[in-house]
């Protein structure tokens, strides 16, 4: 994990004067007030990446990890894609006093937008803290399935330390200076109440993350097949009976037999319902059954790749480490404790 700080209230005034203003080289907003996006890192699609992202984040496990992080930290945490705009904060749960009351303002709100890009940047392949010109600091986790970023857990607004009254009147005098409109008083208080993670606490906060994100990357294929929308009863209908019939060789015909549609209407509806086409689809719903089945150490790969409606060992191997992001082998290494 690598830990950044960058420049002071007084020394990046400039840059956020430009964000202010719209510079089109980084997150702000234009001349028309529209945001500028973060710059595109992914590798896939970022409509379906985004997508996946949203799926992760209304799971469940994800809900219940977010809880019990801030419960037993104190310290906010978002799971975002890699292309936003928004704080990954604002409005949740322990969002930090201080960082609250100033991104009420659009040059305050500009320079911590500029923070999150450089951020996005550095924690593409590894965990990254970032110090904001105020003293505080974020990291972000990647979450990646394989070679690909999918997006980022990121928490922070914390000091890393106790910060002193010289700190705090530099601060002061450019939130001043930014229109951060609140009485001494109340300014203080929410900066002298920011919490304060000492070192070996934050390295271990940023491991839980790098935990759970790769927990994430394995189980973004079984969100996938299992997150529902309010489903049309004839995409609720396919999918039964694709789980039922996946060892076969499977076409999209027979599934749109089956729910009484025409081959057109049903591959149309099932992309637009579920986000995937039919046939990636059944890939991961056998990926997923592959999956138990290589819990099964006395069962071959090649044996595994048959059972779930795989044709080749060569096309299995393919499209496990396409959606998963590692070999079948890789993959059975890891939750046997096998591997080196």
């Amino acid at each position: 994990m690598q830990t950044t700080f960058v420049r002071q209230p007084s020394e990046a005034r400039s840059e956020v004067n430009q964000l202010s203003a719209g510079s089109s080289g980084h997150a702000g907003r234009g001349g028309d007030g529209k945001p500028f996006p973060f710059k595109a890192r992914a590798n896939g699609g970022p409509s379906s990446d985004r997508s996946l992202i949203e799926a992760l984040m209304a799971s469940k496990v994800f809900q219940e990890y977010e809880r019990a992080f801030t419960e037993a930290t104190g310290m906010p945490v978002a799971l975002r894609p890699v292309e936003t705009w928004q704080l990954p904060h604002h409005g949740k749960k322990n969002e930090g006093s201080f960082c609250a009351l100033i991104s009420e303002k659009s040059r305050a709100c500009a320079s911590c937008l500029q923070v999150q890009e450089k951020l996005s940047e550095s924690a593409a392949y590894e965990p990254h803290t970032m110090g904001c010109p105020n003293g505080l600091v974020e990291t972000a986790v990647p979450v990646r399935l394989g070679d690909r970023l999918i997006g980022f857990l990121q928490t922070g607004q914390v000091f890393r330390k106790k910060p002193t009254q010289t700190q705090y009147e530099r601060v002061a005098k450019v939130m001043g200076e930014w229109g951060v409109v609140a009485d001494e008083g109340r300014l203080r208080e929410a900066y002298f109440s920011t919490r304060v993670v000492p070192g070996r606490q934050h390295e271990a906060v940023v491991r839980l993350l790098a935990i759970f994100a790769q927990h994430l990357a394995m189980l973004s294929n079984q969100v996938v097949v299992q997150h529902e929308h309010s489903e049309p009863p004839v995409i609720a209908r396919a999918k039964e009976y694709i789980n039922e019939h996946q060892t076969e060789n499977l076409r999209l015909g027979h599934v749109a037999k089956a729910c009484n549609t025409s081959t057109f209407y049903f591959c149309k509806m099932f992309k637009k319902v579920t986000g995937i086409n039919f046939t990636d689809y059944l890939s991961r719903v056998r990926i997923e059954k592959s999956k138990n089945l290589l819990l099964n150490p006395n069962l071959r790969v090649s044996e595994i790749a048959f059972e779930v409606g795989f044709q080749s060992l060569t096309h299995f191997n393919r499209v496990f480490k396409k959606i998963l992001g590692q070999s079948p082998t890789e993959y059975r290494s890891q939750l046997l404790g096998t591997g080196r």
